[in-house]
């Protein structure tokens, strides 16, 4: 006599009333992982909760540049530090936003800056991503109607015997055909 299967039980390890809730879940724990890890220390907090504001906009502004595609507010590198509390430094001292930047802009160069002003000497830098997307689309069209070229002319172009082919086709065509 042969047994039959176990039946399913109706609760298993995630029943579908469940299911919503721990992709909930997961979907808030994602989001939770994929936020920025502000790397702003506490000793390098402002006493003055409008000057730390402000600090904290002009740090979102500043490339990292060790990091370099990250905002000095987001890095925790040593460097960025440096640049923060130069920032935190610059304020308490009573400089305007701008004069912040004009600081830094000239001590470090334009590329300090997250969006670097559109100058003839920052062109390249605004330029560099266009021109290499647009060379490469050229690229893949050349390479792609060489190749639609090539494919084309192999389809017209009849397939090539070798010697011994020729040679028995010519022999085949000298004879006379025998049926079946």
């Amino acid at each position: 006599m042969q047994e039959s299967p176990p039946v399913p039980s109706r609760r298993g390890l995630l029943s579908r009333r469940a299911l919503p809730h721990v992709f909930g879940a997961l979907v808030c724990l994602a989001l939770a992982m994929a936020s920025p890890a502000l790397a702003v220390l506490p000793d390098e907090i402002m006493s003055n909760p409008a000057q730390e504001a402000r600090a904290r906009n002009l740090s979102r502004e500043l490339r990292c540049m060790v990091c370099q595609n990250q905002s000095i507010d987001d890095s925790s590198a040593p460097l960025a530090r440096d640049l923060r509390l130069l920032v935190r430094e610059r304020i308490a001292a009573g400089d305007s936003d701008q004069q912040v930047l004009d600081f830094l802009v000239a001590r470090y160069g334009d590329f300090v800056l997250l969006k670097p002003p559109f100058e003839t000497n920052t062109l390249l830098l605004w330029l560099l991503t266009p021109l290499v997307l647009a060379g490469g689309g050229l690229t893949l069209l050349g390479y792609s109607r060489r190749r639609s070229k090539a494919m084309q002319a192999a389809a017209n172009t009849p397939p090539r015997l070798s010697a011994d082919e020729e040679a028995r086709l010519a022999k085949l065509i000298a004879e006379p055909g025998e049926p079946g």
